[in-house]
């Protein structure tokens, strides 16, 4: 795995707030589930427990 890809999984952390690469401002930060593989499994918080998004971890930023 090249080190970019390393430290940015490292950021992002299950329970964590991320954000999609473009996102628009008026949708809130998403909850991030768990990542494996270079993809991460992401969730709204008013989507429920059950629903996921699957999303390549290079689409998603940290929320400071």
């Amino acid at each position: 795995m090249p080190s970019d890809d390393r430290n940015v999984m490292e950021l992002l952390q299950p329970g964590s707030f991320v954000k999609l690469r473009n996102q628009p401002d008026d949708l809130p930060p998403f909850q991030l589930i768990q990542c494996q593989g270079g993809r991460c499994w992401v969730r709204q918080q008013a989507w429920g427990g059950l629903v996921q998004w699957e999303v390549e971890h290079r689409k998603l930023t940290a929320v400071a």
